[in-house]
């Protein structure tokens, strides 16, 4: 994040305002969007954010400014407005050098700051990396395979942007910084591609920046009520095994200290085509939630994940590991687990698990029940880059890419994540993700195998009709004329 917001809240609680008087606030950085200098440096300040000098992170990401120390390791008695000397000389308190060379004989710095944000500032946090690795293994020594990943010089760019257009050319701001997200308007696909009455308070227009206007000849209206534009234009094409994908935000891309195996967590599942919130099927990120967690009637809370540490490192008798992936669950353990919380009284109500789209719990003689819970559903988000153009867009081979009894947009597995060991490899098919009854869905795609035959025989058949009409009228021509004559 930029900083403010969560960054500059006040605590009531006695040990966070010492602490913040020691690190500061996280006030907003405006350069993190705003500088157009080349040596400006987002991923110092993720690590000025970790030692948590946070009074210091917006001068670190400067090219004239460097930042040593850790306030995260200060005493909560010191003040760094007023320093003084620190008993132990480990401790190396929170300054700031400046690059004399930067500044002119009037002690004045030049900042690049430009209106129009730069791309590569949204790269920064909006950066998407697919999972390419063929293999491999993971924690539990178990090979992978993950499937159809791109790299990323292979990779193409969204079309827009190969147009010469920015981020900020379709995410517009005012000044409370409120970005459009181009879900709807003028700032739409629909604002920009459709052809539609304009409305007053649009001054964005039809067509703008050289927007071309499709035709979308042969497509049935139908299409278009029950699919975004984004289905069938943006990302990855479906394939019939969805892939695993690495973002900015979920992992730290471009952090030093991030991990950079291709199997570190979150696992974040894309392409799903699912029901969006505005009852269209378009393209969706995918998480499983995984937590520990108390159950009261049926609503289900996540427990603290300090009380869960605690808890299952006092079973194993040992600390816990710290990998980058799943470590193997399996459900004696996971019974063993819940019966340890239920009877340790550290949690209210009924101690359950949540994985893989199930929720695990004990019944009343201690044998482990796996169901089906709303707590065990996945989070979605829809996506809508990168932008395909429409000669590689979905349904540009015809009815078939969706249509067909085996079309993964309908028919593809979509990985079920989970740490439990008998559900691993587990899938749902992308159709239980788009409110569809899957077997009207089946049928349905079962019958474009037989429409070419269909029509071939609706041809046959209007050729025989077209020449038993020209047969009968041929010889009404012919009674006609025998008639003339006959009469002269």
């Amino acid at each position: 994040m930029p900083g403010g917001g969560p960054g500059e809240l006040d605590s009531e609680n006695p040990d966070e305002i010492m602490r913040q008087l020691v690190s500061g606030k996280l006030e907003v950085n405006c350069m993190s969007c705003h500088s157009a200098d080349p040596a400006h440096d987002q991923a110092e300040y993720g690590v000025q954010v970790a030692r948590q000098n946070l009074r210091w992170a917006a001068a670190a990401t400067c090219g004239f400014a460097s930042v040593s120390g850790s306030a995260a390791r200060m005493p909560d008695t010191y003040d760094p407005l007023m320093p003084e000397p620190l008993d132990d000389p480990k401790l190396i308190p929170p300054s700031i050098t400046y690059r004399k060379e930067a500044f002119d004989h009037r002690g004045q710095v030049f900042f690049d700051l430009v209106t129009k944000v730069p791309d590569k500032r949204c790269y920064f946090c909006h950066s998407n990396q697919d999972v390419y690795v063929f293999g491999a293994a993971d924690c539990n020594n178990n090979t992978l395979d993950l499937w159809d990943g791109v790299p990323k010089w292979l990779s193409d760019e969204d079309v827009h942007l190969s147009s010469g257009m920015d981020c900020v050319s379709c995410h517009r701001n005012d000044l409370e910084h409120n970005i459009e997200r181009g879900t709807w308007g003028p700032l739409s696909c629909e604002g920009c591609h459709i052809p539609q009455p304009p409305r007053a308070e649009w001054t964005w227009k039809v067509g703008t920046l050289g927007a071309p206007i499709p035709k979308h000849a042969g497509i049935p209206p139908v299409h278009f009520d029950k699919l975004t534009c984004t289905t069938c234009h943006s990302g990855i094409r479906p394939k019939h095994r969805t892939m695993r994908a690495k973002t900015s935000r979920a992992h730290a891309l471009g952090i030093h200290s991030a991990n950079k195996s291709p199997i570190a967590l979150p696992h974040i599942i894309y392409p799903v085509f699912a029901e969006q919130e505005y009852g269209k099927i378009g393209p969706c990120k995918l998480i499983w939630p995984a937590f520990w967690g108390s159950m009261q009637g049926e609503n289900v809370e996540p427990i603290a994940i300090e009380i869960v540490r605690q808890g299952a490192e006092m079973i194993a008798g040992k600390t816990l590991p710290r990998f980058g992936d799943w470590p193997s669950l399996s459900t004696e353990r996971i019974a063993q687990d819940l019966a340890f919380a239920s009877n340790s009284g550290a949690i209210e109500g009924r101690a359950v698990y949540v994985s893989g789209g199930k929720l695990y719990r004990l019944d009343d003689s201690g044998q482990l029940v796996i169901e089906d819970h709303p707590a065990a559903e996945p989070y979605l988000w829809p996506i809508a880059h990168y932008v395909r153009p429409a000669v590689q867009s979905l349904g540009v081979g015809g009815c078939g890419d969706c249509h067909s009894a085996n079309s993964p947009f309908f028919f593809g597995d979509v990985e079920v994540d989970t740490p439990v060991t008998v559900e691993k490899g587990s899938a749902k098919k992308m159709v239980e993700f788009q409110n569809l009854n899957p077997t009207y869905t089946k049928l349905f795609a079962m019958s474009f195998v037989f429409r070419p035959f269909l029509k071939i025989v609706a041809l046959c058949s209007c050729a025989i009709i077209g020449i038993v009409l020209l047969l009968y009228v041929l010889k009404a021509v012919l009674c006609i004329t025998k008639a003339v004559v006959e009469k002269d």
